[in-house]
């Protein structure tokens, strides 16, 4: 029984706290190697850039984030897809009595696979919408 709850307890609630505290770590090792060097441009005497502690996001182009969207368009509809087959097909491969029955009740049972499909399809309309509209912007890139 506690074999049972263990492996999902881990996944589920410590593996999500270890990433947390690994990406905590590794910023606040950035900011102290940053300090270290600031402490030592003071001590030096040199000019200071107050800009150096401060984490630089470069904006993304229009290609990269029209790509981004296809992208999060067929992971969306890949997931929807393989939650609906898998919801589909468990039945029939276990042996149900009524598989036509359960096919049909896994279309409201496997809602979330149409969620994600859903999302995944309007993902690539807005891609295919944005990318015909902006067509001119995107090739003076």
């Amino acid at each position: 029984m506690l074999e049972d709850i263990l492996v999902p307890l881990a996944i589920c609630v410590a593996l999500p706290v270890l990433i947390v505290w690994l990406v905590g770590r590794v910023r606040q090792n950035e900011v102290n190697r940053k300090t270290e060097v600031m402490l030592k441009a003071i001590e030096s005497g040199a000019e200071i850039n107050p800009d150096l502690l401060q984490r630089a996001k470069k904006p993304k182009s229009l290609k990269e984030r029209m790509l981004g969207r296809l992208t999060a368009a067929i992971i969306c509809t890949l997931i929807g897809i393989s939650i609906l087959l898998t919801g589909l097909l468990t039945p029939m491969i276990e042996g149900f009595e009524n598989a036509q029955a359960r096919i049909v009740l896994g279309f409201l049972v496997d809602s979330p696979g149409l969620i994600f499909i859903s999302v995944g399809i309007g993902l690539f309309v807005y891609y295919f919408a944005g990318k015909k509209m902006l067509a001119k912007e995107l090739e003076a890139e």
